[in-house]
């Protein structure tokens, strides 16, 4: 006998009828104890803090452009946003993954410990600003002081770099495929080898990507900046 009750894995949100407060209410409390495992949300209309703090393994689509923090401190879900996105796109992310189809504003990535961010656009300033071990894959190209402070993480840009690229670097790694106008305090240009290539393979190919790898440069510090001088005169 054919099931006249089949189970509903989805469930859609419009925010041009439903509110903000309702949306992130059921992501939070409600849709992983129900079984939902797709959300879509309509008519986003550059709402703030869309689906942020998930933790559960949930597949959520926002189909429009959004504000400030999309996916912010997100766990476990995959969030994608079919649009631009504002200041702060999957900030202190934690697990999990972010893909934004278009472009993304200032300090994308910023403070996120793990997971997977992608954008397919340009980034602008500071993306991947104190990074702290997630990966972030830019399609376009970044803003000024991309990567600043940036501590553990990688990020592979397939585009170009403003100033002031990984100033002030710590253990991450960079890997930039266009050009790149300047670096910052204690970053610097190294050698590509196998482990690399192999890691920007896989980045990109999570990413969706078909980018050459080889035509990819490596950046990361230089460490003189790890321990402070007295007789430096503070010029670093």
């Amino acid at each position: 006998m054919a099931n006249l009750n089949p189970v509903t894995t989805a469930r859609e949100f419009d925010l041009a009828r439903d509110s903000l407060r309702q949306l992130n209410l059921y992501l939070h409390r409600s849709a992983a104890g129900e079984g939902i495992s797709h959300i879509s949300v309509q008519n986003p209309d550059g709402a703030h803090s869309i689906a942020v703090g998930l933790d559960a393994a949930l597949d959520v689509h926002i189909h429009g452009h959004v504000g400030y923090y999309v996916a912010g401190m997100n766990q476990h879900a995959s969030v994608t946003v079919h649009g631009n996105a504002g200041p702060g796109a999957g900030e202190n992310m934690m697990s999990g993954r972010l893909h934004v189809k278009g472009f993304a504003s200032t300090a994308a990535g910023a403070s996120a410990h793990g997971g997977l961010l992608i954008i397919d656009g340009d980034a602008s300033l500071r993306c991947g600003i104190s990074l702290k071990g997630a990966d972030i894959v830019v399609g376009g190209s970044v803003g000024s002081f991309s990567a600043f402070m940036a501590q553990a993480g990688r990020m592979v840009i397939c585009g170009d770099a403003e100033d002031a690229l990984g100033d002030s670097l710590y253990e991450a790694v960079i890997y930039v495929r266009g050009k790149v106008r300047s670096l910052g305090a204690d970053a610097r240009f190294e050698p590509m080898t196998d482990t690399d290539r192999a890691a920007v393979t896989s980045l990109l190919a999570a990413a969706g990507r078909s980018d050459d790898p080889a035509e990819f440069k490596r950046i990361a510090s230089a460490k003189s900046l790890y321990h402070w001088h007295a007789d430096a005169n503070q010029e670093y």
